[in-house]
């Protein structure tokens, strides 16, 4: 009966981390007041790229928009080079000042200091202190949570082999190995709902940031793709394509290159 000792080590690695998880998952949940001005006057793009994607979208949007403007030129070997030296606000200074003094850098390091630049966390406070943005503590505790779960998962599946080597053939395994499926069911699925519920541990935007992004009218990519000709509608068709970038991320670009480029070097 040694293996009943695996088994509540099993049993308590699962109800802990799964209990924490549910836990984690209900703070990043809890409805958080918005701000009434901020409720009114509606998103900018670059909010609604931090709320659908946080930092990296902000990122993307920064870039594919100095791109679009022929300030910036983003080429499909991954590298950016600058055209136009001046900024219009911190956050296109801040890939200016990422690029370097050369003029001329891969796009990767640049995302990179972009997402940390001072600008971009100014403005993930700014939600976070209106109400529409889910605050870091909240979803590092809902990462962490995750990955818990998992360890003990990996912790449900060695004790199991464990105990299995304990029970004599003759004994049958059976009625053992079917001990630990209970707690190994209950971490699987905490996982499964955390990936549906929680994804990507967890939302950038909290309830009321959600509601504001359900209140964007993004065109379908198709339409993007049908207008991309250009003509007398162009600033109409450049805000269409920021806007769906904005919210759906670099997958709404009609543009393949340009989707290539970005797709290729920052890791999606």
């Amino acid at each position: 009966m040694l293996w009943v000792l695996f088994l509540l080590v099993a049993w308590g690695a699962a109800v802990v981390s799964c209990t924490r998880l549910c836990l984690a998952a209900v703070a990043a949940a809890q409805p958080m007041d918005p701000d009434p001005v901020a409720d009114a006057k509606g998103l900018s793009l670059y909010e609604a790229a931090f709320l659908s994607g946080g930092p990296r979208r902000v990122g993307e949007l920064v870039l594919v928009t100095m791109y679009r403007e022929r300030r910036l030129l983003l080429a499909h070997t991954g590298w950016v080079t600058v055209v136009v030296p001046d900024g219009r606000d911190e956050l296109e200074r801040s890939v200016i000042t990422a690029i370097g003094p050369e003029g001329q850098s891969p796009v990767r390091p640049v995302r990179a200091a972009l997402a940390a630049a001072a600008p971009v966390r100014a403005l993930g406070d700014r939600l976070v202190a209106a109400g529409l943005a889910v605050p870091a503590s909240a979803r590092t505790n809902v990462a962490v949570a995750v990955r818990h779960v998992r360890a003990a998962c990996v912790l449900v599946l060695a004790t199991a082999a464990a105990a299995l080597l304990l029970v004599p053939p003759a004994a049958g395994r059976g009625p053992v190995a079917s001990w630990f499926m209970l707690p190994l069911l209950l971490t699987v699925s905490c996982l499964l709902i955390a990936r549906v519920e929680a994804h990507p541990y967890s939302r950038w935007a909290s309830p009321a940031g959600q509601r504001l992004l359900g209140r964007i009218d993004v065109p379908p990519r198709r339409t993007l793709a049908q207008r991309s000709g250009g003509g007398p509608d162009g600033d109409v068709y450049d805000g269409e394509v920021l806007t769906a970038l904005a919210v759906h991320g670099t997958a709404a670009l009609p543009d393949r290159a340009l989707r290539a480029a970005l797709k290729g070097h920052w890791g999606h």
